[in-house]
């Protein structure tokens, strides 16, 4: 059986229950939804306000590494039935969703919960997004922990 995946680098407003549809099976009983969002307050050492938020993608190789997640995520959870991963580009300013990573599944005791939390943290891992954060005092790109290689 083919499950359904959606990945999608996208600037338009994340739509959770489009997606969630998008995902769900007539056997899915179970989904772990992770969603990111802007602060406005960021504790990243001394704690200081954002205005906004503005990330970029190199959408092709983004959606390629998005697929890895999800094969990866596939290959650990087998019970999983539907995932999506989407990340926002653009200007996002604070309280705005910016990332969503969703898995399905028949249950909830069956990984569901652990394949979205492995979900996230892989996507910070591996798709190259880059996030520049805009304050009152002025602007700063924000690395991360980009590892391009599969997880052993």
């Amino acid at each position: 059986m083919e499950y359904p995946t959606i990945l999608s680098v996208t600037d338009s407003e994340l739509d959770l229950n489009l997606l969630l549809a998008g995902i769900t099976l007539p056997s899915s009983g179970a989904a772990a939804i992770f969603t990111g969002m802007v602060r406005g307050v960021t504790a990243r050492g001394e704690a200081h306000a954002t205005l906004y938020l503005e990330y970029e993608a190199y959408v092709p190789m983004a959606e390629a590494k998005m697929q890895q997640v999800a094969d990866e995520i596939r290959q650990r959870w087998p019970t999983v039935e539907g995932i999506a991963i989407v990340q926002r580009v653009g200007r996002l300013y604070p309280c705005t969703p910016t990332v969503l990573v969703a898995c399905t599944a028949s249950h909830r005791d069956t990984g569901v919960f652990d394949a979205a939390r492995y979900g996230i943290d892989r996507l910070k891992q591996i798709v190259p997004v880059w996030k520049k954060e805009v304050g009152p005092d002025g602007e700063e790109w924000i690395e991360g922990d980009y590892l391009p290689k599969p997880e052993v």
